[in-house]
């Protein structure tokens, strides 16, 4: 008999209905709060210099968030988006990957991109937006973009990453399929990781990019960090299934629920998720689970919609700290070293913010520079316009209008 429908013809006589919470996805976890491995549970394979590598990016990260949280707040960059509570998720995972797999980000992983080596002076060039960014300056700060390391430009408006990933994934596929049988000819070399929040779940290019993955087969990680607010929007006001995991199952998708401010938890799950991906050349849907300790950005007052309480209770399981307490126990950590690093951190950091803000801006004409090979009419037009209204009022443009050639 045929299925044209492509259901389970699993017929029954009886008039049911499946609950909309029939499916118990369970969230899986490594060490305690306290960063002790728990009873029955597994240490993934992980050598001593990636585990330290992954707790020197969270460090760093968490040194560089607070810092620049509060440059912004003196108004020497106009914004900021801290990783502040889900370090674990993003480095961990971003650990578990190929140095040559892309990473399409939201805008809250700048872990991934530190982890894979942008530098600090790079960081700090996008941020003021200077001659040295590698973005030209044509992006708000936080926007980070490195095609050396594989981590595509980040694109504000929220959810686009999702289908352009499976996209990228597929071609990554198709370069491992055998043209006359369509099947894979070998292991694929490369996957696509695309992060993003339990808010842009709610975006229609979430079900647009999750579906396309499913039907064709692409090799991408979608992995969805549910933190419990979409900006003031609590979780329970977005959806009401059972997170997003199970939205994986319902498109066909292998899924796993994670612990995602266990970085271990996260590194095995990752790992696993991109063996399947590269073996089987299918999607994988990872959900992170872990609480969003900071404002949405400097331009959000969370204490609008939330409480104190419930930040303190969810401060107390800091994902740094329990990776932290995990290497002590491992005998990889020296606690006295890790203190004198952080400081020398944060001097650095303090150092790299001052140097740059001094930094020229880049040329107006680089607006246009390489948009295309050539710049068209219609640009040079533009930016033609531009200059002319710099030029007669240089007053509103005191820095651009001081380099106008």
């Amino acid at each position: 008999m045929t299925n044209p429908n492509n259901v389970s013809l699993n017929i029954n006589h009886e008039l049911e209905f499946i609950d909309g919470h029939g499916l118990d996805v369970p969230t899986y976890r490594v060490l305690s709060e306290q960063g002790s491995v728990l009873e029955g549970a597994k240490e993934p394979e992980i050598d001593k210099q990636t585990a330290l590598k992954i707790y020197d990016t969270m460090r760093f990260i968490r040194a560089l968030d607070e810092r620049m949280q509060a440059a912004q707040r003196q108004g020497r960059v106009s914004f900021y988006m801290q990783c502040l509570g889900e370090e674990a998720a993003v480095t961990a995972s971003a650990a578990a990957l190929d140095d040559n797999d892309m990473i399409m980000a939201q805008y809250r992983e700048q872990a991934a991109l530190r982890y894979r080596g942008f530098t600090l002076e790079q960081f700090m060039n996008q941020m003021f937006s200077n001659e040295q960014d590698l973005g030209k300056g044509r992006q708000m700060p936080i926007h980070y973009g490195s095609r050396e390391l594989n981590y595509m430009t980040i694109s504000s408006p929220l959810g686009t990453q999702i289908p352009q990933a499976t996209g990228y994934a597929y071609g990554q596929k198709l370069k491992h399929v055998n043209k006359d049988s369509g099947e894979l000819d070998s292991t694929i070399d490369n996957v696509t990781i695309c992060y993003f929040g339990e808010g842009a779940a709610s975006e229609g290019d979430f079900h647009a990019g999750l579906n396309m993955a499913a039907v064709h087969k692409a090799p991408v990680l979608f992995f969805a960090r549910n933190n419990g607010y979409a900006i003031s929007t609590p979780a329970d006001e977005q959806f009401a299934g059972d997170g997003i995991a199970s939205r994986g199952v319902g498109y066909g998708i292998k899924a796993i629920r994670v612990d995602g401010a266990d970085a271990l938890a996260v590194y095995a799950a990752t790992k696993k998720a991109r063996e399947i991906a590269t073996e089987t050349g299918e999607p994988v849907l990872i959900e992170s689970l872990a609480y969003r300790l900071g404002a949405h950005s400097t331009s959000d007052d969370p204490s609008g919609y939330r409480s104190k309480d419930e930040e303190a209770g969810f401060r107390e399981n800091c994902p740094v700290a329990r990776f932290r307490n995990w290497l002590l126990s491992k005998g990889w950590l020296d606690e006295q070293e890790d203190e004198q690093v952080k400081e020398k951190v944060r001097e650095q950091i303090l150092e790299a913010l001052k140097a740059a803000e001094k930094v020229a801006k880049p040329p107006l004409e680089d607006l246009i520079s390489d948009v295309y090979d050539t710049p068209i009419p219609s640009l040079e037009k533009q930016y033609n316009e531009l200059k002319a209204h710099i030029k007669k009022y240089p007053d509103a443009y005191p820095t651009t209008a001081g380099r106008l050639k």
